[in-house]
């Protein structure tokens, strides 16, 4: 019998220095069987750091055709096409193909290893950008976890602060890449 995947609910507050954008997202996050805590507040941080209304989650485990994060157009056409962790770099280079803006966001303990293996291989991706959280910062952001969650991000200054109103996250992206 296959597990099924775990609902989660989050209220998103952003307050974007940096963009001068200001939003509130409510959204319901499916972790799939095999995503750790880690991960899935990785994945609500890079929404945070890229906040439009028109951002929304993709499959990502669960399909491999889709992103953990999107951005389309009316046309349908991919604008943003964001992946957490350490994707292949094939997958990375398909995705420049089909998406104006490609951003990865790698985190944990073999981060490092992972850029230094595929860094020259991205070199000649115009649209991609790449981000690397500190080592402390994901298992700092799954502190913050709960089924039903109200989150504040406020972004200055290449920082992001998160807090859940008890415990707050100071998380410090080092951009690897940019587009």
């Amino acid at each position: 019998m296959a597990l099924k995947a775990t609902i989660y609910k989050a209220e998103l507050s952003v307050a974007d220095m940096d963009r001068h954008y200001y939003g509130d997202h409510g959204f319901t996050i499916a972790r799939h069987p095999s995503e750790t805590d880690e991960r899935m507040m990785v994945r609500v941080l890079a929404f945070a750091m890229y906040a439009d209304p028109a951002l929304g989650f993709g499959k990502g485990l669960c399909v491999d055709d889709e992103p953990d994060l999107w951005q389309k157009d009316l046309t349908d056409a991919i604008e943003r096409w964001i992946d957490v962790g350490q994707p292949d770099e094939k997958w990375i280079r398909k995705a420049c193909g089909r998406a104006r803006d490609v951003v990865v966001v790698s985190y944990g303990r073999a981060a490092d290893i992972w850029w230094n293996g595929v860094r020259d291989k991205l070199a000649r991706q115009a649209n991609l950008t790449v981000w690397n959280l500190p080592a402390d910062a994901a298992p700092a952001l799954a502190a913050l976890v709960d089924r039903s969650m109200r989150l504040q991000c406020t972004l200055q200054d290449g920082q992001v602060w998160v807090t859940n109103g008890r415990e707050t996250v100071l998380v410090e992206p080092v951009r690897l890449k940019g587009a």
